[in-house]
């Protein structure tokens, strides 16, 4: 039996499992792995700036790589804590990362030892385990263990956490005898989705809710044969977008409080029976569950057991992987059309369809500085369908979902239940790495980019170019309107007058300073008509330069973008593109009232 370090043993475990890619920062307690990875040569290196940025770019990396996993590594202490966030992020979203963190010797951990810390303690509640080997002998086993929990059930992040010793001690280990674990996925059985269709057949007005279970499974090509075999209209979350393109005639917009379509929240108001495949009935989704679920019958599948029925009881819960269930709906709803027993659904999705052709909010803009909305107008002329777009939170990725367009599995790459500021570049990162080969736009605003902006460093030395837009009002945009309910605007200002800037007019951070200081190319605009050139300079830049590109747009600094409380009480700000009405007007005719703000 050949003999090796336990560390040696588990690289070559991340390469029989399929990591071909890592992300993070070595440390003294964390040098072992480093030197194996050295060794062994098969696993690339990003080496990220900090440590909180190589958890995000393994969530980009897993969220856009079907079927890879993104590795974090870190050493011990303060390097685990750090990606705490990535972890919290990964886990709201069903996305799986490793994260390996170095830790002080067995015989000192209780001592408090320099940076020793109960990383796995503190990352329990974040991951599907967290695990701390105090067995060198036990290695080979949590790493299996690892990847048969983060492909399992509801996908998640797991963190394990490897002692110097045990790191350097010598154990017996054949990789030749290594097999991976069987997957687990529970599986619809045939007469759950006939009772599912059963169901549907006796609605009138019935909606497909598309989760990013979909998404994780695969399935998005199952969900459009099934909505098409069914001809049932198809909402995406935020998770799920992209699952069906944003053109098909049955993509019937998102609902939401906040990134979301008008005509997306009319038509699943409008509709009797709501089947959910792969998704958690989000609270950003639903708003108010009595308006939610007034009126309407609700199906729920999702691979987790204790979703169906954490937010509210379904009609009819299924636990299932999306795709296996996806699969038996499509085999089903085959063999119904064949009978003639499909009812027809033409009026309900033309009733739709109408919706989204005249819901829309206006985009197009002339102002100087710039409302925002003109942005994602010029964003969808310069990007095409093959765009990967990466955002995470604010105002700029509210926007972004109610104005962008995305027509691709994984090309809306989105921290969504965590959202956390900082986010959006070291994600693209991730995305890049995944899809070299990948036209990437990140979205982000000032203070989302402020977070991370060291890691633009990282882009420029390994050659992972995408364009960064760059959203600029000076000001914590979202905590701003959300201050209106308690008629303040304290503590969110951003803008100052930079002695070395006098351009930027008193709005504070000179980025693309900043961006070009860092490696980087930017850009930045003042004008309306400038953003398409600008993005159209990018993408040169982009080629010529093989490093990330800033293209940052100068808004006006107050702008209020559309979202409430509820579904049915989503406050409209601007006119709207389809009447020339005035938006509450035109919502008091559809008899949408007004609403307080959420963050």
């Amino acid at each position: 039996m050949p003999r090796m370090r336990a560390i040696q043993a588990a690289v070559q475990i991340l390469q029989r499992e399929g990591v071909t890619h890592a992300f993070g920062v070595p440390g003294a307690a964390i040098n072992p792995l480093y030197a194996a990875l050295r060794e062994n040569g098969t696993i690339s290196h990003v080496l990220a700036r900090h440590v909180e940025g190589a958890s995000h770019m393994a969530e980009g990396y897993t969220r856009a790589a079907a079927g890879n996993i993104g590795v974090c590594i870190g050493t011990s202490g303060p390097a685990g804590t750090d990606m705490i966030t990535g972890l919290y992020s990964a886990s709201g979203d069903s996305i799986p990362i490793l994260c390996i963190t170095g830790q002080a010797p067995t015989a000192r951990m209780h001592k408090e030892d320099f940076q020793a810390v109960d990383i796995a303690a503190i990352a329990a509640p974040v991951t599907k385990m967290a695990t701390t080997v105090l067995e060198p002998a036990q290695v080979p086993r949590a790493f299996q263990q690892a990847f048969h929990l983060m492909r399992s059930g509801r996908p998640g992040p797991v963190l394990i956490d490897l002692p110097f010793d045990v790191q350097m001690a010598e154990i017996e280990f054949d990789v030749d005898a290594y097999e991976p674990l069987p997957v687990y996925k529970p599986q619809a059985t045939r007469a759950q989705i006939e009772k599912a269709l059963d169901l549907l057949a006796t609605a009138e007005r019935p909606l497909v809710v598309a989760g990013g279970g979909i998404i994780n499974a695969d399935a998005a090509d199952l969900l459009v044969e099934f909505a098409e075999l069914v001809d049932v209209p198809v909402v995406p979350t935020l998770m799920g977008w992209g699952a069906i393109p944003d053109d098909h005639r049955l993509q019937a917009g998102m609902a939401g409080l906040q990134t979301s379509q008008r005509y997306g929240n009319e038509n699943l108001l409008a509709s009797d029976l709501v089947l959910g495949i792969g998704n958690r009935w989000a609270n950003r989704h639903t708003g108010g569950l009595e308006t939610y679920t007034r009126g309407r019958t609700f199906v729920h599948v999702d691979v987790e057991p204790t979703q169906i029925g954490r937010v509210f009881p379904p009609d009819l819960g299924i636990v299932s992987d999306a795709g296996a269930a996806l699969r038996l709906f499509v085999e089903v709803a085959r063999e119904r059309r064949a009978a003639g027993q499909l009812p027809d659904r033409g009026d309900w999705v033309e009733e739709c369809a109408r919706r989204k052709r005249t819901l829309l909010r206006r985009t197009h803009f002339d102002d100087v500085p710039i409302k925002p909305q003109r942005v994602y107008e010029e964003m969808n002329k310069a990007f095409g369908r093959d765009t990967r777009y990466v955002s995470t939170i604010g105002l700029s990725q509210i926007a972004g979902g109610q104005f962008l367009h995305v027509y691709r599995p994984r090309h809306w790459i989105n921290a969504g239940q965590a959202g956390p500021l900082g986010w959006t570049v070291p994600a693209a990162l991730g995305v890049c790495v995944a899809d070299p080969d990948a036209t990437v736009v990140a979205l982000s605003g000032d203070y989302d980019l402020q977070f991370l902006i060291e890691e633009l460093a990282v882009g420029a030395q390994f050659n992972l170019p995408y364009i960064q837009v760059l959203v600029n009002n000076s000001y914590l945009g979202l905590i701003r309107q959300a201050q209106r309910a308690f008629d303040m605007d304290f503590a969110v200002q951003l803008a100052f007058d930079n002695v070395n800037s006098p351009e930027l007019g008193g709005y504070g951070v000179d980025h693309v300073k900043v961006a070009e200081g860092l490696g980087c190319k930017a850009l930045r605009v003042h004008e309306p008509d400038r953003i398409g050139p600008a993005l159209e300079e990018a993408k040169k830049l982009l080629v010529e330069h093989r490093v990330p590109v800033v293209v940052e747009v100068i808004l006006e600094r107050v702008t209020n973008i559309s979202m409430g409380t509820e579904l049915d009480e989503v406050v409209e700000f601007e006119e709207l593109a389809s009447t020339g009405e005035h938006a509450p007007t035109a919502i008091a005719a559809l008899g949408l009232a007004s609403a307080q703000l959420l963050d």
